[in-house]
């Protein structure tokens, strides 16, 4: 139940009328595009379940963890784990059983989730299209989505970073549970190459176990005693010689001679947007079956985009001690974004609307009435959040507030217990998610993607402390 698309939905008036300038996906150097983009924020939750899960974009329904997988030597005792990890010169592998877990209840979770608007694989059969993140981006790409030339061409250069998800096929055949269950909880960014990254939703340890469970069958992963034997050091030389790194960056070690480019238009982007960072392989992946990964991953997962590398067994057990053992610095996060002064000249609402709503914030809030009945899930509701009623699409509905706890309507420029404008606070604490920080109070905006440059954060306070003119 990871969310990694983001989609794209056009409304019908949309499509009719071509000319009409529309909403882009605003994250890493997005521009304008499409209004009904918020589907982006389901994208998110996939694609954090993936391992090196390069999917292939699939329309067919499966449970996630359907496929068996070749596994490598079953169970390890304490010692050898032990005693991998000092000739490595790494640490022990540490791995909880989570336990507890409802799978039956999982699988309802993830329908409840909307896991289905952006991965195949859930379990259960695929949002459609219009509703489906990252198919209605595949099809404008491919130009089979119902509209203008004209319209498609200008789609495609705002969906190009938001066409990928992975598939949730053999997840309990990549991923260890204790990783899952805190990772559902506070998510963060693995894929460096892709825009979006796994929302925070509202989920608490109970959902979160039963995900885990409809995810990984219950199993817990093992450490392999075989590891125990491994180089690696040679390790370090099998993934220079077999190029993993014009896919993949190892963010904690010194960098692989190769380093992932995405190129315009290139085949090979959708398996790099997907390919994560290797330092997480140690805590996501299961080391009893990574082996087999790194062997043969179609037979592991026939989606993957992952090829294999022609890696022998024993050259695969260097490489996963490399990857799980290997000395490592500590992971460097970028610096906090700077907290500019309010601007002195005036700054009215079209400018923000032109440069903060437009750009990201309708993805999820949107004027259901031109939107398919459908005003995202900031709106009226989606991804297990209830209908919240916010619309940032006019200057009136911004006005107009948000659906409180109780049902009443309360201002989303109201202080929250620091003195902050709501608005202002949830921009500032995507900011501080994606360093690991979560603000308990509010839930940080955009969700799932890149938070708001310092420029886009000033223009905005220094509008709401203007008195919001229009």
């Amino acid at each position: 139940m990871c969310v990694v698309s983001v989609g794209k939905f056009l409304s019908r008036a949309e499509v009719e009328r071509p000319g009409r300038r529309l909403n882009g996906s605003g994250s890493r150097g997005s521009e304008q595009g499409l209004t009904r983009s918020w589907g982006v924020w389901g994208f998110v939750l996939g694609m954090l379940l993936a391992g090196c899960d390069e999917s292939k974009p699939k329309h067919g329904s499966a449970h996630p963890s359907s496929v068996p997988a070749p596994s490598a030597p079953a169970a390890s005792s304490a010692a050898l784990a032990s005693s991998a990890a000092h000739e490595a010169g790494g640490g022990p592998l540490a791995i909880a059983a989570v336990t507890g877990g409802d799978a039956q209840r999982g699988k309802e979770l993830a329908l409840e989730y909307q896991c289905n608007r952006c991965h195949d694989d859930t379990g259960h059969e695929p949002m459609a299209r219009d509703l489906h993140c990252v198919h209605c981006h595949q099809d404008i790409l491919a130009d089979k989505f119902p509209a203008s030339a004209a319209a498609l061409a200008r789609w495609k250069k705002t969906v190009d970073p938001f066409q990928v998800a992975p598939s949730l096929e053999a997840t309990a055949e990549r991923l260890r549970g204790d990783w899952l269950f805190e990772f559902l909880q506070k998510p963060h960014d693995l894929r460096p190459n892709l825009q979006p990254s796994m929302p925070r939703l509202a989920l608490g340890p109970a959902e979160a176990r039963d995900l885990v469970a409809y995810l990984t069958r219950g199993e817990t992963a093992v450490v392999p005693p075989a590891l125990a034997r491994a180089d690696w050091k040679q390790g370090r030389q099998l993934l220079e010689a077999r190029a993993c790194g014009s896919c993949h960056v190892f963010s904690t070690v010194p960098p692989l001679a190769l380093q992932p480019r995405l190129e315009p238009g290139a085949a090979a982007n959708r398996g790099i947007m997907l390919a994560p960072d290797l330092a997480f392989v140690r805590e996501r992946f299961r080391p009893d079956k990574l082996l087999a990964w790194l062997v043969d991953p179609l037979r592991v997962k026939p989606s993957t985009l992952m090829p294999a590398t022609g890696l022998s067994e024993a050259e695969a057990g260097h490489v996963a001690a490399y990857l799980l053992y290997a000395p490592r610095a500590p992971r460097k996060l970028e610096p906090p974004k700077p907290r500019l002064p309010k601007l002195e000249r005036p700054v009215t609402y079209a400018e923000v609307d032109e440069k903060v709503f437009r750009v990201t914030c309708r993805h999820c809030h949107s004027n259901p009435d031109i939107q398919l009945g459908e005003g995202g899930p900031g709106n009226t509701g989606g991804f297990g959040f209830k209908a919240k009623g916010l619309n940032l699409s006019s200057y009136a509905a911004i006005n107009s507030g948000l659906n409180g706890a109780g049902g009443e309507r309360q201002s989303v420029f109201a202080p929250i217990a620091d003195g902050t404008p709501r608005l202002l606070a949830a921009v500032l604490a995507r900011q501080a998610e994606e360093r690991g920080e979560v603000n308990p109070e509010v839930r940080g905006m955009p969700l799932g993607l890149p938070s708001l440059s310092s420029e886009q954060v000033q223009l905005l306070e220094t509008w709401i402390a203007q008195g919001r003119p229009r």
